[in-house]
């Protein structure tokens, strides 16, 4: 698990640089594309970043690169959402290409109990890693 980690952060930042961004930034439209359109405020609380200008320097990173766009909330106009643009989305994806053909070849011979075992899992890991990263973060 450790070795697959170091792999998984090194593919996000080769991921990330090929696209011009840095990896929290390119971790942002993955959280975009995963949650759907947010507030400014939540995509702070996801990536662990601090409201006001660090998440705002984001933002205006990736609005100026064409990954999202800013709009108004229909319901509040005073609130801003963070949307991605699908079309740069896309761009950016076509990087993970490589991995998803290489999963794709070593999911090919595996059969489906243990297709249903991998997957309950990964989908416990993913559950408990927010409260493993808050953790972490509040370490001294």
């Amino acid at each position: 698990m450790q070795r697959s980690t170091m792999y998984t952060v090194l593919l996000h930042h080769a991921t990330a640089a090929k696209a011009g961004l840095n990896v929290t930034d390119a971790q942002c439209i993955n959280a975009l594309v995963l949650d759907g359109p947010q507030t400014p405020g939540r995509l702070a609380q996801v990536m662990g970043i601090t409201t006001g200008g660090a998440i705002t320097a984001v933002i205006d990173r990736l609005e100026r690169a064409g990954y999202v766009r800013r709009s108004r909330d229909p319901e509040d106009r005073r609130r801003v959402i963070v949307e991605p643009v699908p079309e740069r989305v896309a761009a950016f994806g076509a990087y993970f290409e490589p991995v998803a053909r290489a999963f794709g070849e070593r999911m090919a011979g595996v059969d489906d109990d243990a297709l249903r075992v991998l997957l309950a899992w990964i989908e416990a890991n993913n559950r408990a890693m927010p409260s493993v990263i808050a953790e972490v973060r509040d370490m001294d």
